[in-house]
């Protein structure tokens, strides 16, 4: 009787919460204070280097042309105009080129989004004869500069026939060989079993890969959506040696073409500068709206 009492006491003892001890606030020092004020003036010091040249653009993109040419670093202008940007719009191909690489930009973010997924699967799930010389190979082309494909780049697309056409503009960026990199690795990290359930009710490889593993890739994918997107919209070696036409110039051939002396003579800073601000509105809007999602590698995961 005694033990069972005993026994009683002791499991409802065990079954109590134990409090635990408070945690004691660690003392905020005048040392450590005056540190974390001296980190974040360095930190505050560091995103000025980084934002200043951007403030210059667009304060010199509403500037005179003397006025920039006399003082191009000033914040403030003593004129307000948008002759820069009136010019852009209403005496330029800057629409045409706008538009050419909204078309070039949002193909190559798509394609290169299904194939490099596609690729790193493969690379990741399925066993084959020469996968690990395919992915050293891969790996091998991207310690290999962009620089040195333009002529045989230039030359592949003439005897294809794709030269000046949209075709050669979009077909060699569909493929990206960091990208695959980044999905083969992110793919390696789902665990197997999550295939094996749609296996056994018969779902095939690609099912397997589009409907159960592609979606818990979302950071993965969305990291390559960001990195396709600005590349492509920023490239400009490519599409240097792949059209020559006027007509399919993107913004970053045409702002090119800008810097020498294209609708006027001078300087052309507020020009030059209102084209690239314009150009920097797209990557920074998607930027912005993927940027959370970027890091977020707990979606998708699995629960027991």
């Amino acid at each position: 009787m005694t033990d069972s009492r005993t026994l009683a006491r002791t499991k409802t003892l065990t079954d109590e919460p134990i409090d635990r001890a408070p945690q004691r606030r660690r003392r905020i020092t005048p040392a450590s204070r005056l540190g974390q004020i001296a980190l974040y003036g360095v930190l505050a010091l560091l995103a000025l280097v980084y934002i200043y040249p951007f403030l210059v653009q667009v304060a010199t993109s509403v500037k005179s042309e003397q006025e920039a040419a006399s003082n191009p670093i000033s914040l403030i202008p003593q004129t307000f105009t948008t002759a820069a940007y009136e010019r852009l719009f209403l005496n330029s191909d800057f629409p045409l080129w706008f538009a050419n690489s909204a078309v070039v930009t949002i193909l190559v973010t798509l394609g290169r989004v299904f194939f490099v997924s596609l690729a790193g699967y493969a690379l990741a799930r399925l066993r084959f004869r020469g996968r690990g010389l395919i992915f050293a190979l891969v790996v091998g082309v991207m310690a290999v500069p962009s620089v040195v494909l333009l002529i045989p780049r230039f030359l592949v697309l003439n005897q294809l026939g794709m030269y000046d056409s949209y075709a050669g503009m979009v077909l060699p960026l569909l493929v990206d060989a960091a990208g695959v990199f980044i999905m083969k690795n992110f793919f390696e990290s789902i665990p197997p079993s999550v295939e094996e359930q749609a296996r056994i009710d018969g779902a095939g490889t690609f099912r397997v890969f589009w409907s159960v593993v592609l979606p818990m890739a979302r950071p993965a994918l969305i990291t390559i959506v960001i990195l396709s997107f600005q590349g492509s919209w920023n490239e400009l070696t490519h599409f240097i040696v792949s059209v020559q036409d006027p007509g399919l110039f993107t913004l970053t051939r045409g702002v090119a073409s800008l810097s020498s002396g294209q609708l006027s003579q001078g300087t052309q800073y507020p020009l030059k500068l209102a084209a690239a601000a314009l150009m920097t509105i797209p990557v920074a809007v998607v930027f912005f709206i993927f940027q959370k999602r970027i890091m977020n590698t707990s979606e998708g995961a699995v629960k027991g």
